[in-house]
């Protein structure tokens, strides 16, 4: 399953406001961390305030700010925003059996994809993010002690 533009834009975003949710985090700062258009990603934080995952705030020391629960909030609930639900295997009447069964396991794996980010929540998300933040160094199991002669 590949994910569109806006649907990586808009968990990106919802990753970093859920990180600091007390804090308004402006539209730009997001924008430049991520690359993105500025009035593009707009476009995708406007979906998620109306939503009612972020909300938007005017004037000095204004954003955006997490209104979610990180807990229950799954990435799939912010994927289906964006993406259309899945829509079958997509192969004709007229298919091959070849196709029928090829069309059947990439809808199995849709399938799969879709119960995977539905079981899990940005708070699992935003540990797995720490944990990958870390250095390679600080990652690694330690090494064995050497043995004692």
């Amino acid at each position: 399953m590949k994910l569109q533009k806006n649907t990586l834009l808009a968990l990106y975003s919802v990753l970093e406001f859920a990180a600091e949710p007390t804090r308004h985090i402006a539209a730009a700062a997001i924008a430049e961390k991520y690359g993105v258009s500025q009035h593009h990603l707009a476009k995708v934080l406007s979906e998620l305030a109306h939503a009612g995952i972020v909300e938007s705030v005017r004037g000095v020391g204004g954003g955006y700010r997490f209104t979610g629960n990180v807990r229950r909030l799954t990435l799939m609930d912010v994927i289906t925003l964006f993406e259309e639900p899945l829509q079958g295997d997509g192969i004709g009447t007229d298919a091959t059996p070849v196709d029928r069964a090829l069309g059947a396991v990439l809808a199995e794996i849709d399938q799969i994809a879709a119960a995977t980010f539905k079981s899990i929540t940005l708070a699992t998300m935003l540990q797995m993010v720490g944990k990958h933040a870390q250095p390679a160094t600080q990652r690694a199991a330690p090494a064995a002690a050497p043995a004692a002669r």
